[in-house]
């Protein structure tokens, strides 16, 4: 099977790669370009996944007549999950004080212990620890 890319318009390639190395622990896949980035940005999630993120301009080019969302408009909720609830708490303080907006302190839900936020570009993130089964 072909592997998953998802790609999300950013506004500053490095401010999306050290927000997603440094807050979410997510690692670049790739050799740094002159500027110091992987070109494309992309980063492996998980077996046969990728995120890559692209500046706007470049991403309106794929999209053809199509316009890019306006911040603050989301088709889509992407889920992190990691191990406990005090990774939880953890990823979002980082979040925070990286410039990401907190949406939803980390609380527990039917579904397991989570929080919601944003990436600097806006993207939504869910951090979730589920709970054990």
């Amino acid at each position: 099977m072909s592997p998953l890319a998802v790609t999300l318009p950013i506004a500053d390639r490095h401010r999306a790669m050290d927000f997603y190395r440094d807050v979410l622990g997510f690692d670049p896949i790739g050799e740094p370009a002159e500027d110091g980035v992987p070109e494309p940005l992309s980063f492996r999630l998980g077996e046969g996944v990728e995120l890559t993120l692209i500046p706007t301009g470049g991403f309106g080019w794929v999209l053809g007549e199509r316009e890019v969302a306006e911040r603050g408009v989301s088709e889509c909720l992407f889920t992190m999950t990691v191990a406990d609830e005090a990774e939880v708490v953890e990823v979002i303080e980082r979040v925070r004080q990286a410039g990401g907006e907190v949406l939803g302190e980390p609380a527990s839900r039917p579904w397991g212990y989570e929080a919601t936020c944003t990436d600097l570009d806006g993207h939504v993130w869910q951090v979730l620890a589920a709970p054990a089964t």
